[in-house]
C-alpha cells in the first residue's frame, strides 16, 4: 500500500501517543523531505508535547552549518550517505534535549540520480538519545517525487515508533 497523507497522518498520531505516554521527545534533521516528516508531526493537534524541533537542512551548507556536518565529509561519501545520513542524525541530537532523533538524506527526483545512486535512494539514521545510531538505506521504487518523499515518512515513523518501544535494530524490511 502507498503511503499517502491521510495514512501518515494516521500514523503520526500514534506515534505521537506513544511517545507522549513514554514521555518522549522527537527532534529531525531533513533533506529530502524539506521538513515533511515535521509537517505531517504537526498536523496532528497537540504534537507540541512532543516535537521538540526539526531542521530542514537542505543544502550541503545548511547541513554543515546546522547539524555540523563535516564539509569534508560530504565531499568523500556525498550528501546522500550513510556517513551523512549519520552525522546529521548526531547533530540533530546535538543541537536539542529530544530523547529521539531521525535524520533524512536522499535522491527524491525527478532528476539528480546516477547509476550508483538513484532517484528513490534514500538514507535514513535514526537514536535513542545515548544509544546506537540505527541506519536504513532504501531505495524506493521511482513513483515520482510525491511518492518518494511520502515513502521517507513512513519509513522515518517506523524507526521512531521502534526507538520509542527501546527497539535500536529495524525489524524486517520498512516499506
Amino acid at each position: 500500500m502507498k503511503p499517502t497523507f491521510e495514512t501518515l497522518t494516521a500514523d503520526a498520531t500514534d506515534l505521537l501517543a506513544d511517545c507522549r505516554r513514554r514521555q518522549m521527545t522527537v527532534a529531525t534533521g531533513e533533506s529530502c523531505t524539506g521538513g515533511l516528516i515535521a509537517a505531517i508531526l504537526t498536523e496532528v493537534p497537540g504534537s507540541s508535547d512532543v516535537l521538540d524541533r526539526a531542521f530542514v537542512t537542505y543544502s550541503n551548507a545548511a547541513k554543515s552549518e546546522m547539524l555540523d556536518v563535516p564539509p569534508d565529509l560530504i565531499v568523500r561519501h556525498g550528501a546522500v550517505s550513510e556517513a551523512v545520513a549519520i552525522a546529521m542524525v548526531s547533530g540533530v541530537l546535538n543541537h536539542c534535549n529530544a530523547d529521539l532523533a531521525v535524520a533524512v538524506t536522499g535522491i527524491a527526483g525527478p532528476g539528480g540520480g546516477t547509476k550508483d545512486k538513484p532517484v528513490g535512494l534514500v538514507h535514513l539514521a535514526a537514536a535513542r538519545r545515548g544509544e546506537p545510531v540505527v541506519h536504513i538505506r532504501r531505495v524506493f521504487d521511482d513513483h515520482g517525487r510525491h511518492f518518494i518523499r511520502l515513502a521517507t515518512v513512513d519509513v522515518a515513523f517506523g524507526l521512531l515508533r521502534r526507538l520509542a518501544e527501546g527497539n535500536a535494530h529495524p525489524i524486517g524490511p520498512v516499506s
